[in-house]
């Protein structure tokens, strides 16, 4: 079987690093971490009209018709160039209505989401509560809802919130509607600053998808977030091997020496491997497997693992220098603390794999 990518997927990712080395390099994205700007409105304007939008919308409802894979494989690329932006929540959004809406509700939503007229977000965790759809306990009723979430990213930005209530059921909500309140979280990455949304019976419509649709969704997020880290920790990689090539010491760049050598290798061994498996879970949600939730779980808890786990040893690598805000690895560690805890942190993932495999 052959899981290597086809020419328009290699074109794809080309496409989108020549756009983010040209748009948002390393320059750029300091720029935006700095100001704490996880929002540049150009290179969102950027995205959308290449697409990025709308990627695994239909074509009926404006989007390019593409699959999972396909909205992973530009999630690495992003992750890859530290970018900043609603890319993540968005995309996400318009997968949970594109696999779960009724026709009605596709026709109205999906074609704003793709023309980037309306940036969407969602609204999944809970304070003290699991991240899974059996677990949300916001209510929805008589056209309004009530409950807090954390963790929403991009909140003070989107136009339409999709939030997960009780029952396992997603509702549709306008960001600037009455009884909707922010309170700013901060958070480690400022590319994508969180917030907790506190709704206090807040109109909202709620969508035809049930509980599997919910949990389709959940995979899918899981599978999107791996790929973020896969490409964020890729990125790394290249910063250390550019970092000791330059840095001198005992008249030599330190990459020279033997024991640099080995750990920058072994940083690359660990997460190469890793790139399979959120392929796969990303094919097997695209296909239908069986077992799609259960390797999308095992992707969101091995890939940002790794990640995480690489993302220390870079900063081990650069030395004194690696803790300070002045080195650029700090941007991308903090993008790789966001994917591994949002939605579900490894251990959670690895029990809700157990769980799923019968153990």
């Amino acid at each position: 079987m052959d899981f290597g990518l086809s020419e328009e997927q290699e074109m794809l990712q080309e496409t989108l690093k020549g756009f983010a080395e040209k748009e948002c390099p390393t320059t750029r994205v300091r720029e935006l971490f700095d100001a704490g700007l996880g929002h540049d409105s150009a290179l969102w304007s950027g995205l959308v009209e290449m697409g990025i939008a709308g990627l695994a919308i239909p074509e009926a409802y404006g989007g390019a018709g593409l699959e999972l894979l396909d909205v992973a494989l530009a999630a690495e690329v992003l992750g890859w160039a530290g970018m900043p932006g609603p890319f993540l929540g968005h995309s996400i959004a318009a997968l949970a209505v594109a696999a779960g809406g009724s026709e009605a509700e596709k026709k109205a939503i999906l074609p704003g989401l793709a023309s980037g007229e309306a940036i969407a977000t969602v609204a999944l965790q809970e304070d003290d509560r699991g991240f899974a759809p059996g677990d949300w306990q916001t209510r929805f009723a008589e056209g309004r809802i009530d409950g807090t979430k954390t963790i929403v990213a991009h909140a003070s930005i989107a136009d339409r919130i999709l939030v997960g209530v009780a029952g396992g059921r997603f509702a549709w909500v306008d960001a600037k509607a009455q009884g909707i309140t922010l309170e700013d979280q901060g958070g480690v990455d400022r590319g994508r600053p969180i917030a907790k949304v506190r709704f206090d019976g807040a109109p909202a419509q709620l969508l035809s998808g049930g509980l599997d649709a919910s949990e389709r969704t959940l995979d899918a997020a899981s599978v999107l977030l791996a790929a973020d880290a896969f490409g964020a920790a890729t990125r790394l990689i290249e910063l250390d091997v550019a970092y000791s090539q330059s840095r001198q010491q005992f008249g030599q760049p330190i990459a020279q020496f033997q024991a640099i050598k080995h750990a920058i290798a072994r940083m690359a061994t660990e997460i190469e491997p890793s790139r399979g498996i959120w392929w796969y879970a990303a094919h097997a949600l695209d296909r239908g497997h069986a077992d799609a939730s259960r390797q999308a779980s095992i992707a969101k808890a091995h890939v940002t693992d790794r990640a995480m786990d690489m993302a220390r040893q870079s900063v081990e690598l650069h030395g004194g220098y690696g803790f300070t805000w002045e080195c650029e690895v700090q941007m991308w560690f903090k993008r790789i603390m966001f994917d591994r805890s949002a939605l579900g942190t490894p251990e959670q993932h690895r029990e809700r794999s157990a769980r799923l495999g019968g153990w």
